[in-house]
């Protein structure tokens, strides 16, 4: 019965139980749940526990977009359940592995049905169509769920229109081990009601009653209450003989452990440049004027969860790899949207995004990869965007305006019809901020006047040009601004790499050594040898190939590390950098 239970459909909640912002727990077989509707509708059933400490989730905070614990105040997305913020590592993107569990969830019938292992569909009702239906309150009963079924098929009731009888004439029209489907007649009326037993330990259960038609006004209050009055009794008599009987052992659910490892660290996983999502475009459009921005959706299942910030690599059909950033708030988890801005000199990528790619189109994908996370901590943040740099920065700002919290948006661009996606920025108000027209002296000008008056608590976040992003890291740092709170992601590596040495390497981890000859990297040479490093654009800009130094001097040629990260010598960008001494020895 148990096995069967599980892969059956139950109805846990009722729809009326989900308002926006609110969380409800549910419980079946022994499991808890907490369900909740986020602000797109889509109704989240997850496993009732925070990863971190174990906390109930239902008693956490829905704010439509995510769920917050209340004790630690770890933030879940919408539809994935994925982690996307740990206040006690403000600093750091959640690994992609702080999951948790998720269940199935269908909506019908006024009513919220899941399952442990779902089979098959939700069970269809002869003559119980979705429209005029009236849920009844659910009834908790502390007995067994067979036993309160066995008890329904006796239930009496009035027809709709004639609850002043006495004599309706009932009968049976179905019963199964988990629901009853009765019919009332009496002087013309007829009502069908359906009730549906949900399991929810071996001793406990509840009754969810659905009928055919919804009265109006007056008379629908006085159907409920003639239900409800009956289905109360009928509990009284249930649990009367259920007490006499032998009491069954409660149901344990088999709830996965996550490693505390995995829940505190990033992601350690190597996987080099694969692509291993399929999406189609879902739609097309102009973001902006020379912008394209396409909204990618999954072929099946589900997108893996992001952080604001993040990106991903598309591999596109004239078989270049590039990266785009993920414009999405916070809980729009059902696709990404990516901007795409068209390059003069294109080198095929954003040309083939631009000209060749059309709404309906299949695309290979990366998962999404957050080396620019946001802090959430900061008592204000300031945001300055060039061109199409805005698009990591806006997934930002959606997310501390998501959270009330302090910020402003400046956002660089030659005229209003170059801002991209004012659908999502017109939702920032006042904190938006455009500057149009500057030419390089009066950007320069406007980006000592944003970033005067530092104090401490504040950080800054910096995505556009290179020119631009130098020039602004410079006035932060003459106005006051240390280099922790300098947070920037430049779109390409401009520099001119000088790849002329060669040099050893040693993995400490690995216990490999290798030669890196001129002309070729030693991420190149690191694959050669089957050390599969990550990687992302490949060209020093990303941060997605990291290394830490622990022994040589590296060859700084990137743009992701700052100033005191290369003077550190700690650190090396393996797709672009070098050794400056013979040898490395990096922690790999």
């Amino acid at each position: 019965m148990l096995d069967t239970a599980k892969t059956r459909w139950h109805p846990v909640a009722a729809s009326y139980d989900l308002p926006f912002r609110h969380i409800f727990h549910a419980q079946l077989l022994g499991r808890e749940f907490a369900v909740w509707r986020a602000d797109d509708g889509y109704v989240n059933i997850w496993e009732n526990r925070c990863l971190h400490r174990g906390v109930r989730l239902s008693i956490g905070i829905n704010d439509g977009r995510e769920l917050k614990c209340q004790y630690h105040g770890w933030r879940y997305s919408n539809r994935t359940a994925g982690c996307t913020y740990i206040p006690a590592h403000p600093a750091d993107a959640p690994a992609r592995t702080i999951t948790n569990r998720t269940f199935a969830s269908v909506e019908r019938y006024g009513l919220v049905w899941t399952a442990e292992e779902p089979q098959g569909d939700v069970p269809e009702v002869t003559g119980l169509a979705e429209g005029d239906l009236l849920t009844l309150r659910g009834i908790p009963v502390n007995a067994p769920a067979d036993v309160v079924v066995a008890a329904l098929t006796g239930y009496r009731f009035q027809p709709n229109g004639r609850l002043e009888g006495r004599a309706a004439d009932m009968s049976l029209k179905a019963s199964d081990g988990f629901s009853v489907a009765l019919t009332a007649r009496e002087e013309g009326a007829e009502t069908l009601a359906v009730f549906f037993v949900q399991p929810v330990d071996s001793n406990r259960s509840v009754i969810r009653g659905v009928l055919d038609s919804s009265p109006r006004g007056a008379e629908r209050l006085t159907v409920l209450h003639h239900h409800n009055e009956r289905l109360s009794k009928l509990r009284e008599i249930v649990e009367r003989e259920a007490q006499a009987a032998p009491q069954p052992a409660p149901l344990e659910p088999v709830i996965e452990r996550v490693s505390p490892e995995l829940a505190e660290l990033p992601e350690m996983t190597a996987h080099g440049r694969k692509a291993t999502i399929r999406v189609t475009v879902a739609r097309k459009w102009m973001a902006a004027d020379g912008i394209a921005a396409f909204e990618l959706r999954p072929i099946k299942g589900l997108l893996p969860t992001f952080q604001p910030g993040a990106h991903i690599d598309v591999h596109m059909p004239n078989g270049l790899i590039r990266q785009y950033s993920i414009t999405n708030g916070p809980g729009e988890s059902d696709s990404y949207v990516i901007g795409v801005k068209l390059e003069r000199e294109s080198k095929g990528g954003s040309r083939c995004m631009h000209e060749t790619l059309r709404a309906g189109d299949v695309l290979a994908i990366s998962e999404p990869r957050n080396n620019f996370p946001l802090r959430r901590d900061a008592e204000k943040t300031i945001f300055v965007a060039g061109g199409i740099g805005a698009t990591p920065l806006i997934a930002m700002a959606q997310a501390l305006k998501n959270q009330s919290l302090d910020f402003a948006f400046h956002y660089f661009a030659q005229n209003q019809a170059q801002l991209a996606f004012p659908e999502k920025t017109a939702l920032l108000g006042e904190a938006l901020k455009p500057q149009l027209g500057l030419d390089p002296e009066g950007t320069e000008a406007k980006l000592k006047d944003i970033l005067s008056g530092y104090r401490p608590g504040m950080h800054v976040y910096l995505c556009g040009p290179g020119p631009m992003l130098e020039a602004a890291r410079r006035i932060a740092a003459e106005v006051g601004w240390p280099e922790t709170a300098v947070h920037f992601e430049y779109f390409k590596n401009t520099n001119t790499i000088d790849d002329s040495s060669s040099f050893e390497v040693a993995l400490a981890r690995s216990c490999v050594t290798f030669k890196v000859p001129a002309g070729r990297t030693i991420l190149d040479v690191m694959r050669e040898v089957g050390i599969d490093m990550p990687s992302s654009c490949e060209q020093g800009a990303c941060g997605t190939c990291l290394a830490t130094v622990i022994e040589g001097e590296p060859d700084h040629q990137d743009v992701y590390l700052n100033d005191a990260e290369r003077k550190s010598g700690t650190k090396i960008m393996t797709c672009v950098s070098r050794a400056k001494s013979a040898r490395l020895v990096l922690d790999l």
